[in-house]
């Protein structure tokens, strides 16, 4: 019996106080599996790291490769770890920042489409990049990261 390794990934959750409240910016996930989803295709932009790499340098590097942006300074607030339900663990940090999301260039992946195909195909990380309230954050957003939306909203509170 063979043991795989947990895969884990590490993100960052801009966030935003506006005259309608609290907003957090999440990218919508690119490729043809998600085109026609708007529940649980949002996620906090991330990505996966190897064990021999701190969380926080990759949720850094990860933010840079999947909107094409540095990351933003300012005080990290450590959201901790959810379970997605494929096992995947993923931490997360929260930073008050703003940015358009116009700017963003996001990184892209690669792979066969249509299945069997034989022909790869080049598709965007995240097709597009939006500012949410809280309410319509929980929403969309994969089922398991709502928590980190709870504990934005804790420590905020």
């Amino acid at each position: 019996m063979t043991v795989r390794a947990t895969k884990r990934s590490a993100g960052l959750l801009l966030f935003r106080h506006t005259d309608e409240g609290q907003e957090v910016l999440l990218g919508h996930m690119g490729g043809p599996f998600f085109a026609k989803k708007d529940a649980g295709a949002w996620t906090v932009p991330k990505g996966e790291y190897e064990p021999d790499e701190p969380a926080w340098e990759a949720a850094r590097r990860e933010f840079q490769e999947e909107l094409g942006l540095a990351p933003p300074d300012g005080e990290a607030v450590p959201l901790g770890e959810v379970v997605q339900s494929n096992g995947k663990i993923v931490t997360a940090w929260a930073i008050e920042a703003d940015l358009d999301p116009a700017s963003v260039n996001p990184g892209t992946f690669r792979m066969e489409w249509p299945p069997r195909s034989g022909r790869i195909q080049e598709f965007p990380e995240l097709d597009r990049v939006a500012w949410l309230g809280l309410d319509r954050a929980r929403e969309v957003i994969i089922t398991a990261q709502a928590a980190f939306l709870d504990r934005l909203a804790e420590h905020s509170g």
